[in-house]
């Protein structure tokens, strides 16, 4: 008797898998997609690279066919798996129960190419009577979900591959555009314009501290009701409705209604009692787990999926791609049962809860993010087993279920108004706000995190028993200043959050695209705020301009909505993308958008004007500020940390009023090249100009740039400054390396380096101990310190950079440092290296505590660390797929090849 051969995604959920199989099953990973669109040029095969179509992977022509190919280390793999179906009399795919493992496991049979009887089985948590139960009860490939997914990866490689050579051409080389980065991006630069546009208002109110231990803020004087942060709009200007209404008090004018209120006491005029009644939230899908865990762990979107996926292999909780709010009965009853048990009857319904979600098109009919299994274990029963950050997920996400099965939260809101008069005879009114939890209910598990405001009327507080007409004296009256703030940035939780409310991307989606548009140099953090890069202004201006369909907000969430149809049988495949690339009569398609460069500036694309004669302007190095026109033009880099809303004009004008472009030192006498201080991104460095044209033989040809020579470099010593340093500095500085003499039949030679003065004899390295030896040590000194055996030493510790402050849950000090491979955020016991876009000045403890979980993460998934790797291993021939060569090629009559997508050889 044959066994059955059961294909999994990862090796952690092989092996969990498996423990709960009998011996007539073989449980094996395939370790993620085993094929893909090829991802370059080396990967097309042979036979279709003569086609202009095989760069791009898709076969427009032939209804949009894609050409998958085997990812080179997957070759063995696929091997691996061959040979195990040969013993087994059955194949189960067993990929996650979504869009991308449904394609995962039709990948898996176009290449493996089973003769024996292959069945699909899902299930949605890694628990013994789960897996069994999904064994038992196995199904056939939905081919419509593959259908919708191999769209999507059409879909995504045809905008990706269209617009950005655009960007290359236009904007910079080596960037890219993304059908739901691109929006994702512009939803940013978006808020960071209105921060730009913002102008900051002033208003200032009163405050009286009441003897019995509460305080009312003043409301209105003579009628006019006392300015609020709700009279004043987004740009931050007084509101039209408000401004005839309110009193606008200054800082002069609070100060003294303060002294024409000294020693009032106020009078209670009216009281308002209501009761308040607050409702648990639904138990989590992907985007919530991910916007709670940014609130209240300070975690990044990839860090909390990949802690959550750790669980969810582990058997620790359900499927965490899911934008379901439902849940099972059997889990409603282990929520409710726990919660009765923890808090007791009261603090559970007559009748369960059942949610409705509101996410537009809800991709899967998965259940709601909960702890696996018919009886929930708390997070103290789990607390040996899990690390720190995933114990941290997992009590997130038990609360979250638990609460929401619980009964409803009551408060007892209050609102008292005091009359008092000033000195003067003017009418004021005072109020005072608070509220009572009578009864606790859900917030007994799972208390939600508010959002205080300065002036706001929401205060949990108690307020004593009072009556009309009572007086109440007052120990103090005070002013305080307040100013209208800027639209807050978007972070990782409230980004996802927009996107979902716009229906754009899914589950699956988010936290790849958070990190995509890090990596891709259009976004930085700074704390968890996302900053925009003035190159997201250039590619969001010029994706704006010139395709504004594409990266309409409503379009792009059509799009998913028209994906969901292509999965639920309403679409058809070929259909649809031949309306999307060719587009119809009154709306272009993706092929007419990209085709006219020429109507691309791309000068004005990369240049945001400031003033007259003042630019900002996006070049390859990065941005900077240009002054005047022609000859007369000044330049200055624009500091990398400097956040697009905080280059102002004043700071642009003292930017370029720097010594910072370029100084011309005068002419190196040995090679009458002309020789000039630079600042560049990493700091002040002297270089030689070579001239731009050069005379052959009476005729005047450019040089090209492959066989021009490159002009000598060097740093400034750190005794050095650009303002002072002359021509016989720089030429020393480029005298280095400078040769000392042989010793042992070796070259001694001093230079400077990244990490300080230094000696080299042949693969001996010698610290020296001042940048004064770099032009005084002499031969019989360096040989004298050769002769010497090497030490290695540490030498004294630097001292951290900035103090940050404890972890929360564990009290140790985190602090900033500057170790030999560059800054890094430590507690003691894990390290993690700063970001691209951390700024150190900038770097906030939940920013540290981020990146510190974060290599905590990938510490567990990579024991041992980094390793150096062997050989590289033979590429291997990529699988092609079954389209001929000879051009349009028989279309296939199976019903696999209805879905039309490319299969792999028989």
């Amino acid at each position: 008797m044959g066994t059955k051969l059961v294909i999994v995604e990862s090796p952690a959920k092989a092996r969990k898998i498996g423990s709960f199989l009998g011996d007539e099953y073989v449980v094996e990973a395939s370790v993620g997609h085993i094929r893909d669109l090829p991802q370059r040029a080396a990967d097309i095969p042979k036979e279709f690279k003569q086609f202009a179509w095989a760069k791009e992977g898709v076969n427009i022509e032939e209804d949009f066919a894609p050409l998958y190919v085997i990812n080179p280390d997957k070759k063995s793999k696929v091997a691996e798996l061959k040979e195990l179906m040969k013993d087994a009399d059955e194949l189960i795919l067993a990929t996650d129960e979504d869009r991308e493992g449904e394609a995962i496991a039709w990948h898996l049979i176009e290449v493996l190419r089973p003769k024996i009887p292959v069945r699909r089985m899902v299930f949605h948590e890694i628990t013994k009577d789960a897996i069994q139960k999904a064994a038992k009860e196995t199904r056939d490939l939905d081919y419509r979900l593959v259908d919708a997914q191999e769209t999507r990866r059409v879909l995504d490689r045809l905008y990706g591959y269209r617009l950005s050579p655009v960007l290359w051409k236009k904007v910079m080389p080596r960037i890219s555009a993304g059908r739901v980065q691109s929006v994702a991006t512009r939803l940013i630069v978006e808020r960071e314009r209105e921060r730009m546009a913002f102008i900051s208002s002033a208003w200032w109110d009163l405050a009286a501290a009441c003897v019995p231990g509460f305080s009312a803020r003043l409301l209105s004087l003579d009628g006019k009701r006392v300015a609020t942060t709700n009279d004043f709009d987004s740009n931050g200007g007084i509101k039209e409705k408000s401004a005839s209404n309110i009193l606008l008090l200054d800082e002069a004018a609070a100060r003294e209604l303060v002294q024409s209120l000294s020693k009032q006491s106020l009078v209670v005029k009216s009281l308002e009692e209501s009761p308040r009644t607050e409702r648990p939230k639904p138990p989590f899908t992907t985007s919530t787990m991910q916007q709670d865990a940014g609130s209240r762990l300070g975690w990044g979107a990839q860090l909390t999926m990949r802690i959550a996926q750790r669980l969810y292999e582990n058997g620790y909780i359900t499927y965490m791609r899911t934008d379901s709010v439902t849940l099972s009965s059997s889990s409603i009853t282990a929520a409710r049962s726990s919660a009765q048990s923890l808090y007791g009857k009261d603090f559970v319904p007559s009748s369960p809860r059942v949610y409705e979600g509101k996410t537009k098109n809800a991709q899967e009919a998965h259940e709601a993010i909960r702890p696996a299994g018919e009886s929930f274990r708390t997070p103290g029963e789990l607390a040996p087993e899990l690390s720190r950050d995933e114990f941290a997920l997992y009590d997130l996400i038990w609360k979250r279920t638990i609460a929401s099965q619980m009964a409803d939260a009551k408060k007892q809101q209050m609102r008292v108004d005091f009359d008092v008069k000033t000195k003067t005879g003017a009418d004021a009114i005072f109020r005072a706000n608070g509220s009572v939890i009578s009864f606790a209910g859900f917030l007994a598990a799972y208390e939600d995190i508010v959002e205080e405001k300065a002036d706001s009327e929401e205060v949990d507080r108690r307020l004593p028993a009072m009556s009309v007409g009572e007086k109440i004296e007052v120990s103090e009256y005070s002013c305080e200043g307040h100013e209208t703030k800027p639209p807050a940035r978007y972070t990782e939780p409230t980004l996802v959050k927009k996107l979902e409310e716009l229906g754009i991307g899914r589950p699956s989606t988010f936290a790849s695209i958070m990190q995509t548009i890090q990596d891709r140099g259009y976004v930085a953090k700074r704390g968890r705020a996302l900053v925009p890069t003035f190159l997201a202004f250039s590619v969001t201006g010029l994706l704006e301009q010139h395709f504004t369909k594409l990266i309409d907000y409503e379009f792009t969430a059509s799009m998913e909505e028209d994906l969901d149809k292509i999965a639920n049988g309403e679409e058809e495949r070929v259909t649809w993308l031949t309306k999307f690339f060719y587009g119809s009569e009154d709306s272009p398609g993706l092929a007419d958008l990209s085709a006219d460069l020429g109507a691309i500036d791309a000068q004005a694309i990369n240049t945001m004007k400031m003033g007259e004669d003042i630019e900002i302007r996006v070049g390859r190095f990065g941005a900077y500020l240009q002054q005047g026109l022609g000859d007369a033009r000044k330049f200055a880099n624009i500091p990398e940390q400097m956040a697009p809303d905080e280059l102002t004009l004043p700071i642009a004008i003292e930017l370029l009023a720097k010594p910072s472009g370029e100084r011309k030192l005068g002419v190196d006498p040995q090679t009458g090249l002309e020789v000039i201080a630079k600042s560049g991104r990493f700091g002040a460095y002297i270089t030689e100009v070579f001239p731009e044209e050069i005379v052959e033989e009476g005729a005047k040809k450019k040089r090209k740039k492959k066989d021009a020579p490159k002009p000598k470099t060097a740093s400034l010593l750190s005794t050095m400054s650009l303002d002072t340093v002359d021509l016989s500095d720089a030429l020393r500085l480029l005298s280095l390396p400078r040769s000392l003499g042989s010793y042992e039949d070796e070259i001694i030679t001093v230079q400077n380096g990244r990490y300080g003065p230094y000696m080299k004899h042949g693969a001996d390295s010698r610290t020296l101990t001042s940048e004064d030896q770099l032009f005084s040590i002499m031969l019989d000194e360096a040989i004298e310190i050769y002769k010497q055996p090497k030490v290695r030493r540490r030498g004294v510790a630097k001292p951290p950079l900035k103090e940050l402050g404890k972890d929360p849950q564990t009290s140790k000090e985190v602090i900033v440092k500057d170790g030999r491979f560059g800054v890094y955020v430590t507690d003691g016991e894990t390290n993690a290296t700063l970001r691209r876009g951390d700024a150190v000045e900038l770097l906030t403890l939940e920013r540290a505590l981020e990146l510190l979980a974060g290599r905590r993460a990938w510490e567990i998934e990579n024991p041992g660390g980094s390793k150096k790797k062997g050989k590289r291993a033979k590429k291997s021939a990529p699988t092609l797929t079954e389209k001929t060569i000879k051009g349009a090629g028989a279309k296939k009559k199976s019903k696999k090849a209805a879905t039309g997508v490319g299969n792999a050889p028989k």
